[in-house]
């Protein structure tokens, strides 16, 4: 057992999570399929949460802010609708973010992120064959932090998957809700018509229950999903932490601008 290995056994609570054992993962796997999404409730113990939220206080005068306009499909608008439409509807999405290359290289995310264990257990639950990280120093890991007012507007994922560890709660607010199979993207068909209805407040989304610790693999390329505003004093702290099935891939110049305010 290597050493990343070792500090794995320090930071999961294998009773409840058992990440190496094959009935385990086809259980999480049936449910990922089934639901398309997974919550594996306290996977991190609750010491290990503490420190990592620690770490994330002490650099969240680092973070870069920002407010972004976008639309539900996160493409640039289509002049062939007019603006009002579906397709070209403004969202505001705002947070705070963290980059890789601002998280220590002994942060039990990159502990739990490099682990060859945690990435063979999400690569049978997802279905690849291999993960690979960001062929960038910004895009890895991620943490995320929402003050009082600020969220993350409706949206499709660009990706096939995401996973994300939610670190502190909001006082209230905060709440991710979604709609699964709500477009078809491999068919290119949109459904403008829900998108409209679901802006227009007439759709009731499901929300997910989730506690700090929690760790979510999420299906959102066809699944419309948001988090609602933090209310309170209390920051929403959440980890994203990146895959590509590929290696040698990188986040865009224009996105990283975009999301972390630097290229580098």
């Amino acid at each position: 057992m290597d050493k990343t290995e070792s500090h794995l056994l320090s930071l999961i609570d294998y009773e409840k999570h058992p990440l190496g054992n094959e009935t385990y993962r086809l259980k999480c796997k049936e449910i990922l399929d089934k639901e398309g999404v997974l919550v594996l409730k306290g996977l991190l113990l609750p010491n290990i949460i503490r420190r990592i939220l620690e770490e994330a206080e002490s650099q969240e005068h680092l973070a870069y802010y920002c407010v972004n306009n976008h639309n539900v499909y996160l493409e640039p608008s289509d002049n062939s609708y007019p603006s009002d439409h579906a397709r070209n509807r403004n969202i505001v999405s705002s947070k705070g973010c963290i980059t890789d290359n601002q998280v220590s290289t002994d942060s039990p995310l990159r502990i739990l992120y490099n682990s060859d264990e945690f990435k063979g257990f999400l690569c049978s639950v997802l279905g690849e064959k291999s993960l690979y990280k960001y062929d960038d120093d910004l895009s890895s890991i991620n943490i995320h932090y929402a003050n009082e007012g600020q969220e993350l507007g409706w949206h499709f994922d660009n990706s096939s998957f995401a996973i994300t560890l939610l670190i502190q709660k909001p006082e209230d607010g905060g709440s991710f809700e979604y709609i699964r199979d709500f477009r078809d993207f491999e068919n290119n068909e949109m459904n403008f018509e829900g998108v409209t209805d679901l802006l227009n407040g007439k759709c009731r989304p499901k929300v997910l229950s989730m506690e700090p610790g929690c760790l979510v693999l999420f299906r959102g390329r066809d699944a419309v999903h948001r988090v609602t505003p933090t209310i309170g004093n209390r920051v929403r702290v959440l980890s994203v932490l990146a895959y590509n099935s590929k290696p040698g891939v990188q986040l865009s110049e224009t996105a990283r601008k975009t999301f972390f305010g630097k290229l580098y």
